[in-house]
């Protein structure tokens, strides 16, 4: 079995669009909010494919003996201005298929996300995960990521 990353190009779009709704549906059940506020703006074909034309997004496709599970969206964003110039890499979407779980498909993506990032000068790195999504959290955590920022949220019924 060999577990793999490469970036991903526009001929992946079928594959990671079925990715993507995979990721959809595993959020809405954790958090409703999610494809409002953190997925991607709908048509998602469309969305994907301006991200993988996009030099300030690196997309990851994930794969186990060249069959795609999973998939990993960073964008690359700028600081306040108070930092002069300064940006850094955003891992918005990580998601790999429940089979190919624990074998370090995941891993393999970020190793070459966070690679491509430091590529272009990057050396801060943010990943956005879901309240109560301990596994996600707990992957970034052994990545050396910790906790910077908690966003609180409420909705008048």
């Amino acid at each position: 079995m060999e577990v793999a990353a490469r970036l991903a190009t526009i001929e992946d779009l079928g594959d990671l669009e079925v990715l993507y709704r995979s990721l959809e549906a595993e959020m809405i059940a954790l958090h409703p909010m999610w494809p409002l506020a953190d997925g991607l703006a709908e048509p998602i074909t469309e969305s994907l494919g301006r991200n993988l034309l996009d030099p300030e997004v690196v997309l990851v496709l994930g794969t186990i003996d060249e069959l795609p599970f999973g998939f990993l969206l960073a964008r690359i964003e700028p600081l306040l201005p108070q930092a002069e110039g300064l940006r850094f890499g955003a891992i918005r979407l990580v998601f790999v298929d429940h089979p190919a779980r624990e074998v370090g498909v995941g891993e393999a993506m970020l190793a070459l996300a966070l690679t491509e990032m430091r590529a272009r000068g990057l050396v801060r790195f943010d990943a956005h995960v879901l309240p109560g999504h301990r596994l996600v959290k707990n992957f970034f955590e052994a990545g050396g990521f910790a906790a910077r920022s908690i966003i609180m949220h409420h909705v008048d019924r």
